[in-house]
């Protein structure tokens, strides 16, 4: 999977991931955290090639009051959808009214036949609309769309510690949620070529590329691109990256959306 910004808060949590960077289904990553601690970091998806304009999408008004993981789920749940382009499987989340739908690059990179399937069951061919390899992220517009389109929450700020959401479809396993907390921000895969990711510890795991990383408002904070696996066998260790939402919508690595404070 590939990127999206962050904002500033605990931007002192700095690290460096060097390595072998890959795909999901293809390319590795080692990542060197705070002591020189190298471990592969992968991609939660995989593609071909295809570029195009950058994401162009409006952020969402910010709603004020924390919920619970369960209440997150049921207020985003909607918005995630199930992306199948070619061989590989991703998520992605309804970043629009009109259905845009914002994922990682690589989940649907080079991939001439793309499928998304919505919360309700509906099912669309999508063609992608925009991408931005440098980021890792992309839109695509659907064919066609459920009745009812429910747009996740763009925007967030960004804290170390802060509690977080994955919403998901790892493994096939779609719709799966877990939980976890912000674990340094600013962080660097070198040999992808993305910077200024959101570590956290929510578990991810191939088919999550693209998804949400949620905050305790249900605000989509970030993109999942990446996990780190010092195993090499493309299992979750603790460690895993989101590119934040400002950059995911074209912002710079400290932009967030317009009208919502310091966000990422």
């Amino acid at each position: 999977m590939e990127g999206v910004p962050q904002e500033a808060g605990a931007a002192e949590a700095r690290g460096a991931v060097a390595g072998r960077a890959r795909r999901f289904a293809a390319t590795g990553v080692v990542l060197v955290l705070l002591v020189v601690v190298a471990v592969s970091a992968y991609r939660l998806g995989g593609g071909g090639n295809g570029e195009r304009a950058a994401p162009s999408v409006t952020p969402t008004p910010t709603p004020g009051a924390t919920l619970t993981a369960a209440e997150v789920f049921t207020r985003t749940g909607p918005s995630v959808v199930v992306i199948r382009a070619g061989r590989s499987l991703g998520t992605g989340v309804i970043a629009a009214e009109d259905g845009t739908i914002l994922t990682a690059n690589h989940v649907v990179k080079g991939a001439k036949d793309v499928t998304v399937t919505f919360a309700d069951g509906t099912r669309a061919k999508a063609a992608v609309a925009s991408s931005d390899p440098r980021r890792d992220v992309a839109t695509l517009k659907p064919a066609g769309l459920p009745e009812i389109v429910v747009p996740a929450t763009l925007g967030g700020a960004v804290a170390v510690g802060a509690p977080v959401v994955a919403i998901g479809n790892p493994l096939g396993l779609t719709y799966s949620l877990s939980t976890g907390v912000v674990s340094g921000l600013d962080r660097t895969v070198e040999d992808g070529g993305l910077n200024g990711l959101i570590q956290f510890d929510a578990s991810v795991n191939p088919g999550s590329s693209g998804g949400p990383l949620l905050d305790a408002r249900g605000l989509v904070i970030g993109i999942v691109v990446s996990i780190a696996d010092p195993g090499g066998d493309e299992a979750f260790a603790g460690i895993a990256f989101a590119v934040p939402i400002g950059a995911a919508l074209g912002g710079s690595e400290g932009d967030g959306p317009p009208g919502d404070g310091p966000q990422i």
